[in-house]
């Protein structure tokens, strides 16, 4: 059963960039649980992908996997035939694998800009391209970019990763110029919803306190905003901030 005003996905194909861990996978489960057959792209996590889909397929969901290096663009387009192939054309395309590192200015490496750039920008941008090819101009479909706060308030300790979810935004917007009538484009703004890696709850805490509603989100509220825009019909080009306000900086 579907949350109450959420309209049944059922018949509906997704692909979930990063859908094996952390707020990928969140979103992956939740279409999985609104009765969409939902495609699982990981890059490293194969035993965390192998455990998403088997959860989706316990539940009575359909549900594969399929491994990408996202800095390889002949590959990551082949995801959307692969998806194809499985369920039939994806409708629906939720761009949300990224790479975070911590480096200020005088720390970022060419390196690290190249794949922040290829992971967080130049895979989504093709991916929506493919997607869009293959859908064709009849169907509707629905793309949702995982951006960031950062995009609109760029953090001088991962300025990259800033830059990248700058654009993320920007390609959201000329995406759903692009793209429409037929296909919606549309954006989500995580706030302090999960620690990083190597982090525990209490550093979630204290960075959330800094945001104006002083508390940490949660990967459900992202789920919310997800499903909100997928059946939102007249909505695009839109970013849903899911942080807090802390795009807004500090109110303390």
């Amino acid at each position: 059963m579907g949350k109450p005003g959420v309209p049944n996905l059922k018949g509906r194909v997704a692909l979930v960039t990063g859908g094996a861990v952390r707020i990928g996978r969140a979103l992956a489960l939740a279409l999985a649980r609104q009765g969409a057959s939902v495609v699982v792209h990981y890059g490293s996590s194969s035993e965390e992908a192998a455990e998403t889909v088997a959860t989706i397929r316990g539940r009575g969901g359909a549900a594969e996997a399929f491994q990408s290096d996202l800095r390889d663009l002949s590959k990551t387009v082949g995801i959307i035939e692969l998806a194809a192939e499985c369920f039939g054309t994806p409708d629906i395309l939720v761009n949300s694998a990224a790479v975070y590192n911590i480096a200020e200015l005088a720390d970022t490496t060419e390196s690290q800009w190249d794949e922040h750039f290829s992971v967080n920008l130049k895979a989504p941008f093709f991916l929506a391209r493919a997607f869009a090819t293959h859908l064709g101009r009849e169907r509707a479909g629905q793309i949702v970019n995982i951006a960031d706060w950062r995009g609109v308030r760029p953090d001088p300790r991962c300025m990259v990763y800033s830059l990248t979810k700058a654009g993320i935004i920007s390609m959201t917007e000329g995406l759903a110029l692009a793209l429409a009538p037929n296909i919606r484009v549309n954006a989500i703004a995580p706030g302090a919803i999960l620690p990083p890696p190597g982090r525990d709850e209490e550093y979630l805490k204290v960075t959330a306190r800094h945001a104006p509603l002083g508390k940490a989100g949660s990967s459900d509220q992202v789920v919310d905003a997800l499903l909100y825009l997928v059946t939102a019909e007249s909505v695009t080009g839109q970013v849903l901030f899911v942080d807090g306000g802390e795009h807004l900086g500090s109110s303390k």
